[in-house]
């Protein structure tokens, strides 16, 4: 809980690409909301790397630390150095990525409504390779009871605070049966203290192909890292593409909100991009601070703009990023 009722400090880290244009949208309609909040903009990325030698410098990483929260644009290629390590750096344990149809939106299932849960901290992105000779490779994948259990009761969580009644925890322990097998049992562990929470498990890469064939059958994906990062993006696509997914890195004391999408660098800077992940992004963070009416006014106003045509090109409009941002905050009340 807060001690004060000042402004809420958010770290603001627009990044390479699109990143700023979509994180300046972003910002304007979360001023827009009147919610007290008090930005920081920090400098980190591809572009950092080239001025200042580092990708994400030690003020950005302490800047994110001191925030309540800290809303992400996007980087290129150095991802792993910026992205990876905020994460880590935070104890950003859960990856939350909510994947939603809009109206007006051409795509595959109009109707779809789904959220993967990512476990955030380990699996393959433990970031543990070694060439043990020359042409040959390692890399260690990393699963814990701990963070097993610890992602899992965040999904069952989830679903008890948000309407729903079920979770599938999706792996590959038919080949590895050690390190799935441990990611199974803990989630199982933890879905019979949730009764009343329908449990299934269903292997990646068979739900990599009902998700196109049959997406309805799923409500919360609980997922492995690596598995959780694929199967988001295959989810995107379901419902028009990644510009259209935000997403979450909650821990016990930090809170990081990034869109799915990447910098595009092909598109910066015309001032086309599409918005909508960033805004999203932006409710996200709102809610995370107990501001819910805000968010359902941002998340409202963008639904009905979006369903209007008032979007990017896209999404089938004429609008710029920064017009697009103004469409959302004329339909705010």
């Amino acid at each position: 809980m807060r001690e004060d009722t000042g402004p809420h400090q958010v770290a603001v880290i627009p990044g390479d690409g699109i990143g700023p244009e979509v994180i300046e949208a972003a910002l304007a309609v979360l001023r827009a909301t009147g919610v007290p909040l008090e930005f920081q903009r920090y400098q980190a990325g591809d572009e950092c790397l080239e001025k200042q030698g580092t990708a994400l410098p030690p003020e950005t990483l302490a800047g994110a630390l001191a925030a309540e929260a800290v809303l992400f644009g996007a980087v290129g290629k150095t991802a792993a150095e910026v992205i990876l390590r905020l994460r880590r750096e935070l104890n950003t344990f859960v990856n939350l990525r909510p994947t939603r149809a809009f109206p007006g939106v051409d795509c595959l299932y109009p109707e779809l409504k789904l959220v993967i849960v990512r476990e955030n901290t380990e699996g393959l992105y433990s970031g543990l390779e070694d060439e043990i000779t020359p042409g040959v490779v390692t890399a260690t994948r990393v699963i814990t009871q701990a963070a097993s259990q610890r992602i899992a009761r965040f999904a069952f969580e989830y679903a008890l605070r948000n309407g729903f009644g079920q979770v599938t925890a999706i792996h590959k322990a038919n080949v590895l049966q050690k390190s799935d097998g441990l990611f199974l049992r803990a989630a199982r562990a933890v879905a019979a203290e949730y009764p009343q929470i329908e449990y299934q498990e269903a292997l990646v890469d068979s739900t990599a192909m009902n998700l196109v064939l049959r997406p309805e059958r799923f409500q919360i994906l609980l997922t492995p890292n690596l598995f959780g990062d694929i199967l988001s993006d295959l989810a995107a696509g379901l419902v028009g593409g990644l510009g259209l997914c935000p997403s979450a890195n909650l821990g016990d004391k930090h809170a990081l909100f990034e869109p799915v999408h990447g910098s595009a660098p092909d598109i910066a800077g015309r001032n086309i991009a599409n918005p909508t992940a960033a805004i999203l992004c932006g409710a996200m963070l709102l809610r995370h601070f107990g501001e819910l009416a805000s968010a359902e006014r941002v998340e409202r106003a963008l639904e009905q703009a979006i369903a209007a045509g008032q979007g990017t090109t896209d999404l089938g409009g004429s609008l710029s990023t920064t017009e697009m941002a103004q469409a959302v905050i004329g339909r705010m009340p």
